[in-house]
């Protein structure tokens, strides 16, 4: 009724309060965008092993095919806001889906390592612009409180999700072909498209990006910082455990990609599960506090992780040090988020997301290159001590791991004084 007396300009800056069907069908896309976003970065994890066969890769220049999505993710953060006031935003965000699609037919479909790698570093760079257009977008669309408080959660949780879902499809589907991981998402970035194209509103603003002039006072912000460094050190080192987990279990033990990938859901399932609740528990406990405890599970984590011997009883080797990295994301992930940006203006806030989703992605790329450099260095050990050769990166994701403990320490240090 309203709805036809309004128009679609006045609708989308009022939230489409006249039409609230229309704007959780809008929410249902870019939710959906989210969890694929997610989906990218695990799917490819318990599918390595089949992919070095295929092409006879090291395991050098096989942790690009999951560090090249990292990079290009990087890559594009921060210039991404640039790209969507030029373009605009509904511009960005449908033309980076469709190459989203295109990418994952190619890399399905890729004759060797070199294309493959590419359409990974291509879909990150997509990633990079759908995954913070489309929170923009739901904060112009939805009216501020509990409607949009209500669609920044849904949008977070399919987030949440989308990385535990993207580690079962791996397995199931390397089951098959380990180029399926690659061709399903090309359908699915094409639905999501075409239903996009009918829900994503136009740009009602086109204010210019911020230039340079934040990125000192940024960098100067301490709270920023921490979370920065923090995450990327949590992030990292999980990426780097799965990594080499994967090669454990599916070369030296023989599990089949399935078995790797349900082995590995107490990293992921409790965040999923927390998600929606983990505003809450920030409300409660304050961020500094469940950062210490975030980035302190993990380092007890990986010092209990066999070093001296591969491991040979899942519940007694594996599963303690991945309870631990998912007691860690569920205590410092929205944490980290909130503490990253909260003590910001509103107007560096967006800024501050990239500036933190970059370090997220660096983390990544820089600890999976060490951590298969350290592999290579030692994999030409006799089998009797392959052991041995997983021994520095295991020190490695420790000491890193630690290193972000002490930075989370030391946020705790003014409260300490104060009290």
């Amino acid at each position: 009724m309203a709805q036809s007396q309004a128009s679609p300009s006045t609708s989308a800056a009022l939230g489409f309060a006249s039409s609230s069907r229309r704007s959780w069908m809008l929410l249902t896309a870019l939710a959906g965008n989210m969890l694929l976003d997610a989906l990218e970065v695990s799917v490819v994890i318990v599918s390595l092993p089949a992919i070095s066969d295929a092409f006879d890769l090291s395991v050098w220049s096989v942790q690009w095919v999951m560090g090249g999505f990292a990079l290009g993710f990087a890559a594009l953060l921060l210039p991404g806001a640039r790209l969507a006031v030029r373009f605009g935003q509904r511009r960005v965000y449908l033309a980076a889906l469709a190459v989203f699609a295109v990418a994952s037919l190619v890399g399905g479909s890729a004759p060797d390592e070199t294309l493959l790698i590419a359409t990974r570093v291509a879909k990150g760079a997509c990633a990079a612009l759908t995954a913070p257009t489309g929170l923009a977008i739901i904060t112009t669309t939805f009216r501020e409180g509990p409607d949009r408080n209500r669609a920044v959660a849904v949008y977070s949780f399919f987030g949440a999700v989308g990385f535990t879902t993207g580690l079962l499809l791996s397995g199931l589907l390397t089951q098959i072909s380990w180029r399926w991981t690659f061709l399903f998402a090309a359908p699915v970035a094409l639905v999501l498209l075409l239903f996009a194209a009918g829900t994503v509103p136009r740009d009602l603003d086109r204010t210019a990006a911020p230039r340079g002039r934040p990125l000192r006072r940024l960098l100067g912000n301490g709270p920023l910082v921490r979370s920065a460094l923090c995450a990327a050190a949590l992030n990292g080192t999980y990426l780097g455990l799965l990594f080499l987990a994967t090669f454990q279990l599916q070369t030296l033990l023989g599990w089949s990609p399935w078995q790797t990938a349900l082995a590995f859901l107490p990293a992921c399932v409790p965040l999923a599960v927390s998600a929606l609740a983990s505003g809450r528990m920030v409300t409660r406990f304050g961020a500094p506090r469940l950062i210490a405890l975030g980035t302190a599970a993990p380092v007890i984590g990986y010092a209990l992780y066999p070093r001296s011997t591969v491991p040979t009883s899942y519940a007694a080797d594996v599963l303690p040090t991945l309870a631990l990295v998912g007691v860690g994301f569920v205590c410092a992930f929205a944490a980290l988020n909130m503490q990253a940006s909260g003590a910001l203006p509103a107007a560096d806030r967006r800024a501050a997301t990239a500036l933190y989703q970059t370090a997220v992605q660096l983390g990544a790329v820089i600890m999976l290159t060490l951590v298969s450099v350290l592999l290579s260095l030692g994999l030409p050990r006799h089998a009797d001590d392959i052991a041995a050769a997983y021994r520095p990166p295991l020190l490695l994701l420790t000491a890193v791991a630690a290193g972000g403990l002490a930075v989370a320490v030391w946020g705790l240090v003014p409260r300490t004084r104060q009290s």
